[in-house]
């Protein structure tokens, strides 16, 4: 029988490039459960614990922001993206032709 590896995107968030790109990915989905879940990867990439301390946060209080159905705050999300060294960018939507 062959085995497969789980895939597991934090071993490829090793850059502030790769980590801006992969949450805009995940922005570009309207389920607000995707950019948690990539918020959590680039968590796991950097080490949830010292994620936690660089945002302020303890470690259980953010293990318990990016859980699936989670609704953080603001104030939240926003110590999370500043710790990890990126910001969200507002751009206008491109019409459909």
């Amino acid at each position: 029988m062959t085995k497969i590896a789980r895939f597991d995107a934090a071993e490829f968030l090793d850059s502030e490039e790769a980590i801006a790109e992969y949450l805009t990915a995940a922005l570009e989905d309207p389920n607000p459960d995707v950019f948690l879940a990539a918020v959590a990867d680039v968590a796991k990439a950097r080490g949830m614990s010292q994620l936690a301390k660089d945002a302020g946060l303890g470690r259980e209080s953010l293990y318990k922001a990016l859980t699936p159905g989670a609704q953080p705050r603001y104030s939240t999300v926003r110590k999370l993206l500043d710790a990890m060294g990126v910001t969200l960018e507002a751009k206008p939507k491109v019409a459909a032709c």
